[in-house]
């Protein structure tokens, strides 16, 4: 099986007035058809740089980034973005906010409107399609944000921390329909997260970063008991764990 998103050996500066700043430095990783991966590290490790080139909202100063053999370029339909705030425009309606993608990019076709009728069915959304922003929950609103990243039929979907700023209950709807989408619509998924709790439930490969370097990757379960980086030890020992009350 070939790799849905190749990445190989990419770099990349920040240039300014004090100086250059290195901010990705030789990442290679794949993403697989179907795959749940997730990219970990600290604030400022590069993993915000990486999905912008990967986006192609930026050019790498060196390596390659390949979709099914093809450079990404901005606001490629083939990637779906989920950010961590939802951005949401008050003067649409949902449904116009869902549209607005296909919009923008002159795609709005018979069959990607009825694709959007089908997804907003799916995912129970199809009842606040008139509805403002301001009228929904914060938990509803992030499933408004995956339906606008899944309104062009992606073949990857990149979720930025997207369950951050909701509470726990909310956080488990939202991560259950993320899972839900992979294993029924075989999207690969690019999970950027710093809750290792959700990363070692929901995802089957682990990606760890560290000052722009990308230290180990693998099944969860391979990095997760058997860590190879001292960094990627000293994150798994942090982990909070429940104790019996004696």
């Amino acid at each position: 099986m070939k790799p849905l998103l190749e990445i190989r050996n990419i770099s990349l500066s920040y240039h300014t007035v004090s100086g250059e700043t290195k901010a990705l430095s030789n990442i290679s990783f794949d993403l697989m058809p179907g795959e749940f991966l997730a990219v970990v590290g600290p604030s400022g490790c590069g993993k915000s740089t990486l999905l912008n080139l990967i986006c192609g909202m930026l050019p790498a100063e060196e390596g390659t980034i390949l979709m099914n053999g093809i450079p990404p370029s901005p606001g490629d339909p083939r990637i779906g973005y989920m950010l961590q705030k939802d951005h949401l425009l008050e003067w649409r309606s949902i449904y116009r906010n869902i549209l607005l993608g296909l919009e923008i990019r002159k795609e709005k076709t018979p069959e990607k409107l009825a694709y959007i009728e089908k997804m907003l069915d799916t995912y129970g959304l199809d009842k606040f399609r008139t509805a403002r922003p301001s009228q929904l929950s914060g938990g509803m609103r992030q499933r408004i944000v995956i339906a606008i990243a899944l309104a062009a039929n992606p073949d990857i979907l990149i979720c930025d921390e997207p369950t951050t700023a909701l509470d726990v209950t909310i956080q488990e709807g939202i991560l259950n329909l993320l899972k839900k989408i992979n294993r029924e619509k075989g999207t690969g998924i690019l999970f950027i997260s710093h809750n290792l709790h959700v990363v070692r439930k929901l995802c089957t490969r682990v990606a760890v970063m560290c000052q722009g370097e990308l230290l180990e990757e693998g099944p969860v379960d391979q990095v997760f008991y058997h860590p190879q980086a001292d960094y990627t030890k000293g994150l798994i020992a942090a982990i909070p764990t429940r104790r019996k009350r004696g």
